[in-house]
């Protein structure tokens, strides 16, 4: 199988998981959010992930963003029991993947989301940061689930809408020592993280980090993205990660998404040309499998040709 790292074009990202899960009819409005379909259906979560790699990605996320064994056992899941539910996660992309590989003749990824402590919360937090804990705690919190999802052996690992530099500071030591290739997308917005650091010196906390393959953004508006992709190329040096959601407002006490936005293909496409072409881009909330597929098909305009596998 072709490495996250290799040169073969940018890699296509899917969309948001929750986005194709409600498009499915399913009612994510619990504190687990998707985790909760890992426990009850996981059949559904598999048939997203075939939905996007048939769509045209390359790389399936997996539904472990807002699954933690804390979360899981708060709400009533035994410890033992949390711990497999979220290295299923792993499980159910991979067997999707290695069913799929040799039908769509194409190089096909697994990566484990790792999203931040705020995401456990269900409050909304992971777009503000600043939770309150020290960087003990955070430690305490993802170090166990990123063995967990490790142990699994995805292609990759996707730390994602990451919202405070404080995080990343705990967070990429623990990624050096997983020895899995990574890729970083903060939460960003006004040219800072969603916590209020400049991005210049968010992104120098990634900077010389072994693990990291790509730096960026996600679930942040387009035009957020585009910038902090900029600067992240800038600061670290790394290829760039770029995945936006289409410009809305998530209302955490409504579990809503708020307002007007849009995703356009051909600006997403556009990220992956250039001196700075980032190696992954995609969609992240509110983004679903139709707009991937025509984001393939603007990727494949911008190259000229076909887009690599």
């Amino acid at each position: 199988m072709t490495t996250p790292s290799d040169p073969a074009g940018p890699r296509l990202l899917d969309g948001g998981l929750s986005t194709a899960l409600e498009q499915r009819g399913h009612d994510l409005s619990s504190r687990l959010w998707t985790a909760r379909l890992l426990l009850e259906q996981p059949a559904e979560v598999a048939a997203v992930h075939e939905a996007y790699y048939r769509a045209g990605a390359d790389v399936a996320t997996t539904a472990s963003y807002q699954a933690s064994v804390p979360g899981l056992v708060a709400a009533g899941v035994g410890e033992r029991e949390a711990r497999e539910v979220v290295r299923s996660a792993v499980r159910v992309a991979v067997e999707v993947r290695d069913r799929l590989a040799a039908e769509l003749g194409r190089p096909l990824l697994v990566a484990a989301s790792v999203g931040p402590y705020g995401a456990h919360l269900g409050d909304g937090s992971e777009y503000r940061g600043r939770y309150g804990v020290g960087a003990a705690a955070l430690r305490d919190f993802h170090g166990p689930r990123l063995e967990l999802l490790a142990a699994e052996q995805p292609d990759l690992v996707a730390v994602e809408t990451v919202p405070d530099a404080e995080e990343a500071e705990v967070l990429v030591p623990l990624l050096a020592e997983l020895g899995l290739p990574a890729w970083f997308g903060y939460s960003v917005a006004g040219g800072a993280t969603r916590a209020g650091q400049p991005l210049e010196e968010a992104y120098a906390v990634l900077a010389g980090c072994p693990a990291l393959v790509a730096a960026g953004a996600n679930c942040s508006a387009p035009r957020e993205v585009g910038e902090a992709l900029a600067v992240a190329a800038r600061v670290t040096g790394l290829p760039g990660v770029g995945y936006p959601n289409r410009g809305e407002t998530w209302d955490a006490e409504a579990k809503q998404w708020r307002g007007d936005g849009g995703f356009d293909v051909a600006t997403v496409a556009s990220w992956a040309a250039g001196e700075d072409a980032a190696a992954f881009v995609g969609g992240c909330c509110q983004v679903g499998p139709a707009d991937i597929a025509d984001l393939r098909v603007a990727l494949s305009a911008e190259r000229g040709r076909p887009l690599a596998g």
